[in-house]
C-alpha cells in the first residue's frame, strides 16, 4: 500500500452537506387557484382553527415568527375581528399595518366563538394547556399539510410563500414595488435596481392599504386607486 492510499484510509469521513437532496431558495408564493382550494378544502372538514390561520397568512403577509406571535387584542380587541390591525415585526422592530378582508374576519369570528381564547392569550395556541402559542415549527408542518392536500410538492412551498402570495398579485397587477414594500414592511429593496426605483409610483401608506382591501384574490384587478404611471421613453 503506498504511501497516499495509508493517509486517505484514515482521514475521517467528511460530513455530508445540510442541504444535500433538499430544495434550497425562495419558496414560490401560491397562486390563486391555490389559495381557493386550499380554503375550500379547510372549510369542508370544518378546520375553523387551520382555516383561520390560512386567511390571516395570506392577508396579512406576515413572517411565520410574526403569524403564530399574534395575539387575541391584536385582531380582536371589542369582541369583533378589526378591519385593520397592526403588528410589530419581530426582526426588524418595525411596525406594519395590514388589512383584513371579510372572509377573514368571519374566520376569526368563528373560530374564537368556538375557542375560549382570553384577552392576552396567543391568537393560535399550541399544544397543551400551558398558555404557549403555535410555534414556528408547528405553523410550518401546518403549511405543509395544506400544500399536500391539494396535491403540490411542500419541499417546493412553506410558509414564506404565504407571505409573498398577496405581494405577489399586487405587482403583477400594478407594477408598484413601493405599495409591495409598505404592505411588506420593508424599511428598503436592495435587490431592486435604481433605474427601477426612479419608476416607482408615488403611493401613501394609506393608498398602499386600499390597494390590498380591493386586491382581495376574488376580485378582479383594480386599478383605479393608484395614480397613473409616466409612460418612460
Amino acid at each position: 500500500m503506498s504511501e497516499n492510499e495509508s493517509i486517505s484510509s484514515n482521514s475521517p469521513p467528511r460530513p455530508q452537506p445540510w442541504n444535500k437532496g433538499k430544495l434550497i431558495g425562495a419558496k414560490a408564493p401560491l397562486r390563486a387557484s391555490h389559495v381557493w382550494s386550499i380554503r375550500t378544502k379547510l372549510q369542508l372538514e370544518k378546520r375553523t382553527r387551520d382555516l383561520a390561520l390560512f386567511n390571516l397568512a395570506i392577508d396579512s403577509k406576515l413572517r411565520g415568527c410574526d403569524v403564530v406571535a399574534i395575539r387575541v387584542d391584536d385582531v380582536f380587541p371589542h369582541g369583533y375581528t378589526l378591519d385593520r390591525a397592526t403588528v410589530r415585526q419581530k426582526k426588524t422592530g418595525r411596525p406594519v399595518r395590514f388589512e383584513l378582508t371579510e372572509q377573514t374576519r368571519q374566520a376569526i369570528d368563528e373560530y374564537l366563538r368556538l375557542n375560549c381564547r382570553k384577552p392576552g392569550d396567543f391568537l393560535f395556541a399550541g399544544r397543551g394547556d400551558n398558555g404557549c402559542g403555535l410555534t414556528t415549527r408547528q405553523y410550518a408542518r401546518l403549511v405543509g399539510q395544506w400544500i399536500a392536500s391539494i396535491g403540490l410538492d411542500p419541499l417546493k412551498f412553506g410558509t414564506h410563500s404565504l407571505r409573498r402570495t398577496k405581494a405577489t398579485l399586487i405587482y403583477r397587477r400594478t407594477g408598484n414595488l413601493r405599495a409591495v414594500q409598505l404592505l411588506l414592511g420593508h424599511s428598503k429593496i436592495d435587490y431592486v435596481p435604481r433605474r427601477t426605483m426612479s419608476r416607482w409610483t408615488a403611493i401613501s401608506r394609506p393608498d398602499s392599504l386600499l390597494l390590498h382591501a380591493a386586491r382581495d384574490i376574488s376580485h378582479a384587478p383594480c386599478r383605479a386607486i393608484l395614480p397613473a404611471r409616466r409612460a418612460h421613453r
